[in-house]
């Protein structure tokens, strides 16, 4: 039997189950690596205290404050991953490579000199970047002895069951079932079970059960095929000035747009083959989307001691999103011999939502940031075409169990959020990321290479969970326009929840191997 995972699972039992937001739903908006240029990339993303680069405004926005004169830039990119990993002892393999494209720090920044002040010269940029890439394809299989997907729906209709029972003992079973049916406060796999009789009332040898087909197997087929699209871009909005060439501040106003799609299906099967055990499958489908925008803050100072040396600092404001997600899901159950003649049949939760996907608004408050960066140049003069190269590097620490959910509906139940929230303390910690990188140039052309490690959010140790990227570069510079061309190799490691199930039982879950890379082209002129 695989190692398996306490999470609290009280989500689940949400009204309509459509209010799909759970810990991994607050993961995914935060435990992010943005693009950047081709150079920022090449550098491990190490940009909290080196500046003179678009991305500062993602980063450390102090770093456009290095800026003198106008500068254009486009980074367009592709990238191509595959994933491999296991689940409960079979390989997970993913169903194409995830190729797609890619967009980099783009926009545009606009620098000038101050003659007659202490502050020599200010700086503005507007940028967008990918903050996020969603897309992804994954399939994994595996035969499980330990749990089921059906086990919170047959646990949810027990207590109904037995809650109706107790206030009219004189209610027939046949009645609490149509009741169920139409009762909000159950889930909707819970009443797709019932309509479909995957969760049943049993009578077996006189003793009454209430009772999940495929529960009652004691061994599964487990298959997920799981397909997520979409991303974040951010707009930015940066300004920063520099004091003296020793002193830099900014600060950027971000405005994040978030389109997310899923499309998963879950199938449980009879592995025996027996056709007079009453279960052959089931198959639950969920179609499900995200979108929304969000505003954030970011604030930072660059300081140089001395020449050569460039520190830095910077705080990311979390990032409030406002959110509106739709969802509907099928379920297909066989039951084989369970009715005479034998029936698949299928219900679609469109008939318990009214006729159209169940809609819902929600909002997301994401964790503070803390960058610490420094950098040494080279030869550190004011020409910059002079310079001969640097080495820097950043630390940075973000807090995932710090994300917060509420609701966006004007008169929405905060006690389901409030069950997720505390499911999110539970399953995520404070974690440290590490970046570095280097820049050696001769004349006209210049090399970089760079290392990036963002460690696991999750507080459990069984989960091993981290990014690693390893990055190199080549650019060229001459008479205004630049060219820059960087390859980051992706060593990606993560942790997939088919389901989630009540306490105390504990959560199965797949692992995840994700390699690949991203090639990332920048063009770029100064005016």
């Amino acid at each position: 039997m695989n190692k398996k995972v306490y999470i609290l699972a009280s989500i689940f039992l949400a009204p309509f189950a459509a209010m799909a937001q759970t810990p991994e739903d607050a993961l995914r908006m935060t435990w992010t690596t943005p693009a950047g240029t081709a150079r920022h990339q090449a550098i491990g993303g190490a940009m909290g205290s080196l500046g003179g680069e678009i991305t500062s405004t993602f980063v450390n926005p102090a770093g456009i404050g290095f800026y003198k004169n106008m500068e254009f830039v486009v980074s367009p990119g592709a990238r191509f991953l595959r994933t491999k990993g296991s689940f409960r002892g079979s390989d997970a393999m993913s169903l194409d490579q995830s190729n797609g494209f890619n967009l980099g720090t783009s926009g545009f920044v606009f620098g000038w000199a101050n003659k007659y002040s202490k502050w020599k010269s200010n700086a503005i940029s507007i940028a967008v970047n990918q903050t996020a890439n969603f897309k992804q394809d994954i399939f994994y299989s595996g035969a499980n002895d330990y749990s089921s997907f059906t086990e919170n729906a047959a646990n949810e209709f027990f207590d109904y069951y037995s809650q109706r029972k107790d206030q009219n003992p004189g209610l027939s079973d046949a009645a609490i079932i149509d009741d169920a049916l139409d009762e909000l406060s159950l889930s909707l796999p819970t009443r797709m079970a019932l309509y479909t009789y995957l969760v049943d009332i049993d009578s077996t040898g006189g003793n009454k059960r209430i009772i999940s087909r495929a529960e009652e197997l004691g061994v599964v087929s487990q298959d997920n095929h799981i397909r997520t699209r979409g991303g974040i871009y951010e707009i930015a909005f940066g300004f920063a000035a520099n004091m003296d060439d020793k002193i830099y501040i900014g600060g950027s106003f971000g405005l994040p747009i978030v389109s997310y799609g899923r499309e998963s299906t879950f199938r449980e099967s009879d592995p025996t083959g027996n056709a007079t055990n009453k279960f052959n499958y089931f198959s639950y489908s969920e179609d499900y989307t995200s979108k929304g925008f969000g505003i954030n803050l970011k604030l930072g100072a660059i300081f140089k001691p001395v020449e050569r040396i460039r520190l830095g600092l910077a705080i990311h404001t979390p990032t409030m999103y406002a959110l509106t997600e739709k969802f509907s899901s099928s379920m297909t159950t066989d039951l084989e011999n369970r009715f005479n003649p034998p029936v698949v049949d299928n219900v679609s939760s469109n008939i318990f939502t009214g006729d159209a996907p169940a809609s819902f608004k929600y909002d997301l408050v994401t964790p503070f940031k803390f960058i610490v960066g420094g950098s040494y140049v080279f030869r550190e003069v004011e020409d910059v075409k002079k310079q001969r190269g640097f080495l820097t590097a950043d630390v940075e620490y973000t807090n995932y169990k710090w994300s917060n959910f509420s609701s966006g509906e004007e008169e929405g139940d905060e006690t389901y959020y409030k069950g997720v929230n505390n499911d999110i303390d539970d399953a995520y910690k404070g974690a440290f990321n590490f970046r570095v990188g280097g820049e050696l140039k001769f004349n006209t052309i210049m090399t970089r290479l760079g290392f990036a490690y963002y460690g696991s959010p999750y507080a459990d140790k069984v989960l091993k969970a981290r990014h690693m990227y390893l990055s190199g570069g080549l650019g060229y510079r001459n008479k205004g326009m630049f060219i820059d061309l960087t390859y980051v190799h992706q060593l990606n490691k993560d942790v997939n929840f088919p389901y989630r199930i009540a306490a105390p039982r504990q959560n199965t879950f797949a692992t995840l191997k994700e390699t690949g890379g991203n090639i990332m082209l920048t063009l770029g002129i100064k005016i």
